[in-house]
């Protein structure tokens, strides 16, 4: 009976602590004619496994949103919670230690030009020490498998589609298996069916991941 009571309060404890938390989130702009407030009063909570989409017109604060959630923007004022740590309590030190586990893709691919197919795959693993250790390199051939661009591993970021691009901006990110996966409008350039297929990819690697 004890044993299940306890079994029962570390799930419980799990699925409270095992989230992002944003409280009172407000972000303000100054500009030269005013102060712009992109962000007011938000409160979210999302729970481990759980996939949530924010959605509204241009300019409404998507963006800025999803980037307090890792920091990438520095709220005004309010608290940014992921896994029970406050983020804007941090130092940049250790904000660069908990965005280990935060994945980004941004909308606009952001891979390295000047870097092969392979190495933009490669990279997070690199910086992180674990690209020659026993499985680093075996990851980075599943990944180029899953995506299916074995063929293209030596080719540079110019040389490649959009939607190609944009698998290899994926799978670097997916590499690392962050525990939480921020998306900002990645797949916006491409065309509606390339970006249909896209949007199963995305699913179908996480739960690969």
């Amino acid at each position: 009976m004890i044993m299940s009571l306890l079994i029962r309060l570390r799930y419980y404890l799990e699925c409270i602590i095992d989230m992002i938390k944003l409280k009172n989130i407000v972000k303000t702009y100054d500009t030269p004619n005013g102060s712009v407030h992109a962000l007011k009063d938000i409160n979210l909570e999302i729970k481990r496994g759980e996939i949530y989409g924010i959605i509204g017109l241009s300019g409404a604060g998507k963006s800025t949103l999803v980037r307090c959630i890792n920091m990438l923007e520095r709220p005004t004022s309010g608290n940014v919670i992921v896994n029970g740590k406050d983020l804007t309590t941090m130092t940049e030190s250790q904000l660069r230690e908990a965005r280990k586990d935060i994945g980004m893709i941004f909308q606009h691919f952001n891979l390295l030009s000047t870097s092969t197919v392979y190495d933009n795959i490669a990279f997070p693993l690199k910086m992180q020490g674990k690209l020659n250790t026993e499985n680093g390199k075996e990851n980075v051939e599943h990944m180029l498998n899953v995506i299916g661009l074995e063929s293209f591993r030596d080719d540079y970021p110019g040389q490649l589609s959009g939607g190609m691009a944009q698998r290899v901006a994926l799978v670097r990110t997916l590499i690392s298996q962050p525990e939480i996966l921020l998306l900002d409008e990645p797949l916006g350039a491409l065309d509606a069916f390339t970006r249909m297929n896209m949007q199963d990819e995305i699913l179908a690697m996480w739960k690969e991941r």
